[in-house]
């Protein structure tokens, strides 16, 4: 059943239209947000004034008979009453620092800091990281206090307000604008919200189809590509899957999400007749991330250990106008592995009666395998150059995305998987995560471009990846094991001169 909205909710262009304070006829103003298809019931951001402090709140309210408030903001002060409210620069940043601050409420920690948010150029992309910050406080808002009655339809509603080209940018910019710290608070209490729904949706046997909920942006500089990541768990596609989880592992294995850096360095030197243009790794990192406390993990759940770990990680990197590439290659051959052959030869002898000599030789042969669990590879395609990295099973060499380890070796405590986190030999850091970076993986691919392209200054480059977290029980006593998947594409700029 669609949703019902009221009407589109431009919220920064309905507090435009309405008059200064000391012209409103009445207390508050209200514009509805969605409405319920089951009943009349309606959800609807006010604003309420005070005339006597000069000064005005936000609420979201419930609308039955009676009206039920969900979130009120502290007082605003007005400087003026007699102009528009949103006319004021500093009156806008200080709104959207209060909506903000109220989404980190809801997060995993309470821990929150004031917000200065900084000047904002060009001024026009005011409006939208306006909206889509009171929206995204809206959907949490929505998520843990409105009436199930409101809830499902005005969840859908919002997720596709929030789905919409022009909001997915304006967050982008306004996750660059707060810096990388603040990024990932927000993140953390967006993906939360998003989990209890989801969480809720499947105990409700509804399934809610839409765009993936993994949000990534990107920055490019002269010289430098960077990437940022962040999917909830249960949101990942699944590859494959056996067994079942109980409900106390499914609790730890959902109430994660993925958080993910891609940095590269590039340079582009023009040579005679064409242009070179070297891609190398400066850093990847993907880990992931409990959403709640470390004590709800062990009270509710398996505990914090038991969580996915990277398994594969492949990036393509596509120039944009193709007709200015002439050729693309990598810098790593395909994998040649080492095998050392150790040759054992021992010389026995015995003396016998009548002074007989006996001896006797034998020769045995030991073969060792330089083995690392991440294997690396580079590919071209057409005009693309991918990098990709492959977990591998150490005990039988598989990989392990696209296997799933016998029954046997689930509950064998030496086995590769079991304490990961801790044993010397681990394939992750010690939080679970991992990070390739230049010290190992500073191969390049270089594309060789048109010297007429100089003429562009600069180039459009499209990143895409696909990144595989696989569940192999670590300390919990069980048969499950699941792989799940989540793509990403960004559009990066690459300066030529």
């Amino acid at each position: 059943m669609a949703a019902a909205t009221c009407r589109n909710t431009d919220i920064w262009a309905w507090i435009q239209n309405l008059p200064p304070l000391t012209q409103w006829k009445k207390d508050s103003m209200s514009i509805c947000i969605c409405s319920s298809n089951s009943s009349l019931a309606t959800l609807s951001l006010n604003i309420t004034k005070n005339i006597s402090t000069k000064s005005i709140s936000f609420s979201i309210f419930a609308n039955f008979s009676l009206p039920v408030s969900l979130w009120t903001s502290k007082p605003i002060y007005v400087l003026s009453p007699s102009t528009n409210l949103l006319g004021d620069e500093n009156t806008i940043y200080y709104l959207i620092s209060i909506f903000i601050q109220d989404v980190f409420k809801y997060g995993p920690t309470k821990n929150i800091n004031p917000i200065k948010i900084p000047k904002i150029d060009p001024t026009y992309n005011l409006k939208h990281i306006f909206n889509v910050s009171i929206l995204t406080l809206v959907f949490l808002v929505c998520i843990y206090e409105a009436p199930t009655d409101l809830r499902f339809n005005c969840l859908k509603a919002l997720k596709d307000q929030l789905s919409t080209m022009e909001s997915r940018e304006a967050s982008k910019l306004l996750m660059r604008i707060l810096g990388s710290n603040i990024e990932q608070q927000w993140m953390r209490c967006l993906n939360l919200a998003i989990t209890n729904w989801k969480m809720e949706l499947k105990a409700a046997n509804q399934i809610l189809k839409g765009p993936s909920p993994l949000f990534s942006h990107g920055f490019s500089t002269t010289g430098l590509w960077k990437v940022q990541l962040y999917c909830p768990i249960i949101t990942m596609e699944i590859e494959n899957t056996s067994g079942s989880a109980d409900e106390r592992l499914a609790f730890s294995l959902n109430y994660h999400h993925l958080e993910g850096v891609i940095q590269l360095n590039y340079k582009a030197i023009v040579k005679e007749k064409w242009i070179e243009v070297m891609v190398n790794i400066d850093n990847i990192r993907l880990d992931v991330v409990r959403l709640v406390s470390e004590k709800l993990l062990k009270d509710r759940g398996a505990g914090a250990a038991e969580k996915h770990f990277p398994s594969r990680m492949s990036l393509q990197l596509t120039p944009g106008p193709q007709t200015d590439i002439l050729s693309v290659s990598v810098s790593k051959s395909s994998e040649n592995p080492k095998k050392e052959i150790e040759i054992e030869k021992t010389i026995e002898g015995s003396f016998e009666p009548l002074n007989k000599v006996g001896v006797q030789v034998s020769a045995g042969e030991t073969t060792t395998r330089v083995f690392k669990p991440w294997k690396f590879e580079e590919t071209a395609k057409g005009d693309s150059g991918g990098l990709n990295w492959f977990l591998h099973d150490s005990n039988d060499g598989r990989e392990v995305f696209s296997s799933k380890p016998s029954p046997m070796k689930m509950f064998q405590p030496k086995a590769w998987f079991k304490h990961r986190y801790s044993n010397a030999y681990r394939p992750f850091t010690r939080q679970g995560g991992v990070i390739f970076a230049g010290d190992q993986y500073g191969e390049t691919v270089c594309w060789k471009v048109d010297k007429s392209a100089i003429g562009k200054r600069s180039m459009e480059w499209e990143l895409s990846g696909c990144i595989g977290l696989t569940y192999w029980p670590n300390r919990y006593r069980t048969l499950y094991n699941e792989t799940r998947r989540a793509e990403f594409k960004e559009t990066l700029q690459l300066t030529l001169v």
